[in-house]
């Protein structure tokens, strides 16, 4: 009998794979082959360290730019070796630090390129990825959120359509996400995290921090929106397929994400993650965000219902845009010509980019 889990990651995350840059043939000849969970990581790492491989051959013919697709390429597949893959915690470490470096590898070689930084928080840092168009002084910026399984290395993507229209992008691992994860358990509030990382900003002499947006993926749809309500320095932000009470859609929820849950909010059972989840909510907080909101939901959504989309848009007290698409699946990556350019542009109106 097929693995359930191996079934519920293709069933609900077919399109995001593809929408955030693993070829199509890549995904299906990879899931194809597995037939255990177990095998999951080791089966999408040998595939990464084919694109591994091409990136370094590049790169050692003088072929930087095509070394960096290579290896732009390679950290995305590493990534989605790693993403929701804690049954073996080593095995995905491992994957995980190979996806950090071939993407620090490939940042000098990006148009425009990326700059790896790195953020003080509570006595640790926060690691995070810092792009700015070309030929723009003190562009305005974007703060990207990660969400539960998602971290800095799969954003690529995501980032481009901000880039081309004149604003930097940061896309950063905060609690219980990507570099931090190990370190730092998720919270609920996460307005703490983006306080330290837009105080971060404002240090830097080379970015607009007048004109700061947040973005959030997921459950970084909850995380972004969350801080948008206390951190007012924020002008503007977009909600993808984001919680409203993450407590609500627990029994819902499949196994491979709460498994996912637990183990980043390091807790001990299922009974204590669930407990702990009831922190992530926007219950009593909604009504704080007086911020510009562009929220994205799709009604064919198996983990995030796009009710939580419409009860976050009817609780804000600023202007809404609420996109629900009749055929989007979760965060609408089945459908991403559908508001990918359209919420850039929305952000671009938001933080005044007259060029987009």
């Amino acid at each position: 009998m097929p693995d359930k889990r191996v079934e519920a990651a293709i069933h609900h995350w077919a399109p995001r794979f593809v929408a955030n840059g693993v070829p199509l043939t890549d995904f299906q000849e990879v899931t194809a082959g597995i037939a255990q969970w177990a095998d999951w990581c080791r089966a999408w790492s040998a595939r990464a360290a084919v694109h591994e491989q091409l990136g370094n051959d590049a790169h050692a013919a003088g072929n930087k730019l095509t070394a960096g697709e290579h290896w732009n390429r390679a950290a995305v597949c590493y990534h989605f070796a790693k993403f929701v893959f804690v049954e073996d915690v080593a095995q995905m470490k491992a994957a995980h630090l190979k996806a950090v470096a071939c993407r620090e590898k490939a940042l000098p070689y990006l148009r425009p390129p990326g700059e790896r930084v790195s953020i003080p928080f509570e006595g640790t840092s926060f690691k995070g990825i810092l792009r700015k168009p070309v030929g723009i002084e003190k562009p305005p910026i974007v703060i990207m959120c990660m969400g539960l399984d998602s971290a800095k290395e799969e954003t690529g993507a995501y980032e481009e359509p901000f880039l081309a229209r004149g604003m930097a992008i940061l896309a950063f691992d905060g609690p219980g996400q990507g570099e931090a994860e190990y370190e730092l358990g998720i919270r609920g509030d996460y307005e703490v995290a983006v306080r330290a990382v837009v105080d971060w900003v404002e240090q830097r002499g080379d970015l607009d921090c007048t004109r700061i947006g947040l973005w959030g993926v997921s459950l970084g749809g909850y995380y972004a929106p969350r801080a948008a309500a206390f951190e007012k320095r924020v002008k503007a932000c977009i909600s993808l397929s984001g919680p409203f009470d993450w407590s609500d859609n627990w029994a819902s929820l499949n196994e491979l994400s709460r498994e996912t849950f637990r183990v980043r909010a390091h807790q001990k059972t299922l009974a204590d993650a669930q407990r702990h989840g009831a922190t992530l909510t926007l219950k009593g907080v909604a009504q704080n965000i007086t911020c510009p909101l562009y929220i994205v939901a799709g009604k064919q959504d198996r983990i995030v219902p796009w009710q939580d989309g419409e009860k976050l848009a009817r609780a804000a007290s600023g202007p809404v845009e609420f996109v629900l698409l009749d055929d989007g699946n979760h965060v609408a990556n089945n459908r991403g010509y559908r508001w990918r350019s359209q919420s850039a542009d929305w952000m671009a109106r938001q933080l005044g980019v007259s060029s987009a």
